[in-house]
């Protein structure tokens, strides 16, 4: 893949309950004022957005700049509908995970200047991880309502770090757990973790299963 040339500076979208992949997809409605502008903005240009994680304590300033966590990624607007009212809905492609290395506050929305991190070129896992993690993605899908999301993922046959981004962006975890994901410094890391997460996920399932039945 070709290196990606980014700007010295790229509109940065916080937000609480987000974390953003490399190679998935994600939809957003825009509907501040700022992102609005910062939307408008990068479609002219690169249409470039970094993605990243509000931290806690967001709440009581929002409508500034709170804390966001270094690591965050990369997308490419690769599709955008402007309502009449002026909002946006996109979706997101994600490129590469990132760091950000400065903020600057000059425009409505803040920007960074970032680095992209390139992981391991390595698509494939070791036959008995992606066994566990195929075998935990089914014991998960009986326990959830939306069982058809998880068969479908299996069956598309996609890439193992396609599959793994996936899984990762789609499984109901934590922010801070798919933040921990993100942050993992390859693929083989980041699967070992989701593959743990799945499995405290599994055994809260079922102890809350347990009470119940009780």
């Amino acid at each position: 893949m070709a290196k990606i040339q980014i700007p010295e500076w790229v509109p940065l979208f916080p937000l609480p309950n987000v974390v953003f992949f490399s190679k998935t997809y994600l939809p957003l409605y825009i509907f501040e004022p700022r992102y609005c502008e910062m939307v408008e903005e990068a479609l002219q240009g690169d249409r470039l957005i970094g993605m990243v994680l509000l931290k806690e304590g967001w709440e009581g300033d929002y409508d500034r700049n709170p804390p966001i966590y270094q690591t965050g990624s990369i997308g490419k607007i690769v599709r955008s509908q402007r309502l009449d009212d002026g909002r946006y809905n996109i979706i997101l492609y994600g490129l590469k995970k990132c760091l950000i290395r400065a903020e600057r506050y000059d425009r409505s929305y803040r920007q960074g200047r970032i680095d992209i991190v390139e992981e391991p070129q390595t698509e494939i896992l070791p036959h008995p991880l992606k066994e566990k993690l195929v075998e935990l993605t089914m014991r998960y899908r009986q326990k959830m309502s939306d069982k058809e999301s998880l068969e479908s993922i299996l069956e598309t046959g996609l890439q193992d770090d396609i599959l793994v981004a996936t899984l990762s962006a789609g499984l109901p975890l934590t922010v801070l757990e798919k933040q921990f994901l993100l942050e993992a410094e390859d693929l083989h890391q980041r699967t070992r973790r989701l593959a743990e997460l799945m499995e405290m996920g599994l055994q809260a399932i079922g102890q809350t299963d347990g009470q119940t039945e009780g």
